[in-house]
């Protein structure tokens, strides 16, 4: 491999055209995240490749690991999971939070099958479901030492397996564990117990090539069942070079890594990415950013471990911009990326006060791979989400045509090149292959990415929000970032979701949600008049802005739209039933993508409560469950 070709200069927008003049083929990239792990090792062996906190009160007491002893462990790991019958098309399910044996045991899954990561806070039903589309017979799970809620849904997923291979936690105690239970026909025991036996020197099967299935990543949805999307090694490979290409980050810099490695910008940006320049990644304990005890160790952790670079959403950079850092030297700190949602200008703001580092933003999605735009701290484009990157084609299409729109104007973002996704896993063929369709999200190479957005000359992404997420307010499209922009220009607001709520007349009006800085005092209908001032028209000015101490998200950190639509229909129901009756009682969930409203009729006269939910276009039942309609 050429380092000329492999490292070009890569440090602001102006640099794209010179990297693009070398085809992507030219550039010599391993072939598979195995081959890219193999480079690593041979390159580095002695260097520590991953340090592992087993909790934030427990930072000082890491478990490390080289790349030569990384590779050694993913060999053990490979070699068992190969060993029970795992082959190449085969996929190896992995639930369980970070932790010092699953790092290793997710690059053994995409070296012996394919790994299939979940998500242990997803119902059992979900899982199952996930499992099934698949066709996975492994499991790897977190124990009852590391995460009990989520080892107690593995009982309800034994049928559908042959084998879960168990994870204990970080510097976990020396000695035998509780004993696991038996479950007839299934193989239960510790993943790191089965695999002292096997080889460390190599693989015993067949290595992966460029095309294969690398991976299976469910697409994060908050309600039914996600999508499960497919990724090849080749695509993240591709992927983790255009993150690791960038100039600003030699070999010493030590990466933090803190997000769940079911998502994938844990496992390209803070795992496959640094492999490719020897870069040491810390890792946080199991819980990650949804750990609170982290804030309060944050800095010291990054003056000792010198953390140069940290991922995470908006939402964990609100709370560090709060943390004082006190006496910490953190100097070390030059590269802090933020995505998965907007930026409040006022986050920014307080946390580059705060630290002096500069916010640099990403976009990307799991149907392509990760990343796709990203943003530069000498190169500031306000309102953008950064530039396309390398090899990455992007364009706006008109959402209805389908014909591609001009610089400037508003449309659907569609993204082709090297990292789209293969397609969604449906379901296994005759063969037991898995089987992919793009469910209409690919068009002749293209990818829908369901966001509306506008580029400008430069190539830069301006996200206009979720096409989905469009209040329709008597047929008129209502683009809820508008009115989200307008509060978050308050200096109070640190955070604003809009959301379109039931009405009889219009279908839907848009209201807002949103959190403010601490001491901040402004009422929600004061909010609610400065967002009507400032709303570019007047259909768009919020009914009503409600004040949360923190705006709902998906485990993730990604912003949960459907649970504020559901709030909002809760409220706008109850006070449409109030007169009728005593005792009746109004509650909404998500499900299956939509809101379902339930009401307990009380002493309330059914049929006068069905007349008045008619007038709404919702789904509602009746609760406690008894024969009654299900409108729509």
């Amino acid at each position: 491999m050429t380092e000329d070709l492999l490292w070009p200069r890569y440090c602001g927008p102006d640099d794209l055209a010179a990297i693009e003049s070398v085809p992507l083929d030219a550039r010599g990239l391993p072939g598979s995240t195995y081959d890219l792990l193999v480079r690593a090792a041979g390159t580095w062996p002695d260097r520590t490749a991953l340090t592992v906190l087993p909790e934030a009160a427990r930072w000082r007491e890491p478990v490390r690991l080289t790349f030569a002893g990384l590779l050694e462990r993913v060999h053990r790991y490979a070699n068992l999971l190969h060993r029970l019958g795992v082959r190449r098309g085969d996929a190896v399910a992995l639930m369980a939070p970070n932790c010092a044996e699953l790092v290793p045991a997710t690059l053994a899954a995409q070296l012996a099958g394919i790994a299939a990561p979940l998500n242990g806070a997803l119902a059992p039903a979900q899982v199952g479901e996930l499992l099934r589309r698949s066709g996975a017979r492994v499991l790897v799970a977190a124990g009852p030492e590391l995460a009990p809620e989520v080892w107690a849904k593995v009982p309800e997923l034994a049928e559908a397996l042959d084998a879960v291979l168990v994870l204990r936690p970080t510097a976990a105690a020396v000695g035998d564990p509780a004993p696991l239970p038996r479950i007839d026909g299934v193989l239960i025991a510790c993943l790191a117990d089965l695999a002292r036996a096997e080889g460390a020197s190599a693989f015993t099967g067949e290595a992966p090539r460029p095309g294969d299935l690398a991976a299976f990543f469910h697409t994060g949805g908050t309600t039914g069942t996600p999508k499960l999307a497919a990724h090849t090694h080749e695509s993240e490979v591709a992927n983790a070079w255009m993150i690791a290409a960038n100039s600003m980050l030699d070999g010493d810099a030590v990466i933090f890594a803190a997000l769940p490695l079911f998502h994938v910008n844990a496992l390209v940006v803070t795992l496959l990415a640094p492999l490719f320049k020897g870069q040491r990644v810390v890792w946080a304990g199991p819980l990650g950013y949804r750990e609170p005890a982290l804030y309060g160790e944050f800095w010291s952790i990054v003056e000792h471990y010198g953390i140069a670079a940290v991922s995470a959403v908006p939402t964990v950079y609100q709370v560090l911009a709060q943390c004082p850092v006190s006496t910490a030297d953190i100097s070390s700190l030059r590269y802090a990326m933020v995505g998965a949602s907007p930026l409040p200008d006022a986050v920014r703001a307080a946390f580059e006060a705060r630290t002096g580092v500069t916010l640099v933003e990403g976009y990307g999605l799991t149907e392509a791979t990760c990343a796709s735009a990203r943003g530069f701290p000498g190169a500031p484009r306000p309102g953008a989400v950064g530039q396309r990157m390398p090899y990455q084609r992007v364009k706006v299409v008109h959402p209805e045509s389908g014909a591609e729109l001009p610089a400037g104007q508003t449309g659907l973002l569609a993204i082709a090149g090297p990292t789209v996704f293969a397609g969604y896993v449906t379901g296994r063929d005759a063969q037991g292959r898995p089987v992919l369709d793009g469910l209409g999200k690919l068009v002749d190479g293209w990818l829908d990415t369901g966001d509306l957005a506008r580029l400008d000359t430069d190539g830069f992404v301006h996200l206009a929000g979720r096409a989905k997420d469009l209040i329709i307010r008597g047929g008129h499209n209502i683009d809820p970032a508008v009115i989200e922009d307008a509060l978050l220009a308050h200096p109070h607001v640190t955070g604003a979701g809009a959301v379109g709520r039931p009405d009889p007349h219009a279908g839907e009006v848009p209201v807002a949600y949103v959190t403010l800085a601490p001491d901040a005092d402004v009422t929600g209908d004061g909010l609610r008049q400065w967002a009507a001032e400032r709303v570019p028209e007047r259909a768009a000015a919020p009914k009503s802005v409600t004040v949360l101490a923190a705006l709902p998200v998906t485990d993730v950190g990604k912003p949960d739209k459907l649970a504020l639509r559901a709030d909002a229909t809760r409220l706008v129901v109850a006070e449409a039933l109030a007169g009728q009756g005593p005792g009746i009682e109004v509650d909404a969930a998500v499900e299956d993508g939509s809101v379902l409203v339930s009401v307990t009729p009380g002493t309330g006269d059914r049929e006068a409560i069905s007349a008045v939910l008619d007038q709404y276009a919702l789904r509602w039942t009746w609760s406690p469950a008894t024969p009654g309609p299900v409108t729509s």
